[in-house]
């Protein structure tokens, strides 16, 4: 891999981003020397600019970051290094030096499911979701069965269009039925997550 280390500092950018989440942890700055040990230990070392040496992440607190991979930038002057933390990644004791939750996130999933959160908390008569939790269980649960059969029935056929409209009527029925008893997709994840091991 071509690596341009700073011609002044010797130094290069290293973002550190949760393999499994993909939550920007950290950054920081690696020379030749730390960049070469963290290949061969498997934990990242970064050099301290304000200690002037090498600094393996987790040698004090136990909180190591363990390489998964690491790739360059465009430019050759960027690492984007993936790892598995152990522990809190900043040392002020939070998941991120951004004091944010190292969480999945499902992107715009995610931004639905708290909508449906916030029609569920504050229900109004013009919602169609809030419709639904008044209804209660076994009405959502009919839905999801009803847009199964629906998604079934399309994917027999050839109109794509008709198919991934009733698959997006699926997993919205989906996530509402996972909020009525009380989990959201972070729960599926983690039973996933555990099947694959």
């Amino acid at each position: 891999m071509t690596i341009k280390f700073d011609e002044n500092t010797g130094l290069i950018p290293a973002i550190i981003q949760d393999g499994q989440t993909k939550a920007v942890l950290m950054l920081g700055y690696m020379n030749k020397e730390a960049y070469e040990k963290t290949l061969a230990s498997k934990k990242v070392t970064f050099f301290s600019r304000s200690k002037q040496r090498l600094w393996t992440k987790g040698e004090e607190s136990g909180h190591f970051l363990n390489l998964i991979d690491m790739k360059n930038d465009c430019d050759h002057d960027t690492l984007l290094i993936r790892v598995k933390p152990q522990g809190p990644t900043c040392h002020k004791g939070t998941d991120t030096c951004w004091a944010e939750s190292n969480e999945s996130q499902f992107g715009f999933l995610s931004t639905l499911e708290d909508v449906i959160t916030s029609r569920k908390n504050n229900p109004s008569e013009a919602s169609y979701v809030a419709s639904l939790f008044k209804k209660g269980i076994n009405k959502i649960a009919q839905k999801v069965g009803e847009e199964a059969v629906e998604v079934v029935i399309e994917s027999k056929d050839d109109n794509e269009k008709l198919f991934l409209d009733e698959s997006a009527d699926l997993l919205f029925h989906y996530l509402i039925l996972l909020q009525a008893k009380g989990y959201t997709l972070k729960d599926v994840e983690k039973v996933l997550k555990e099947r694959h091991k």
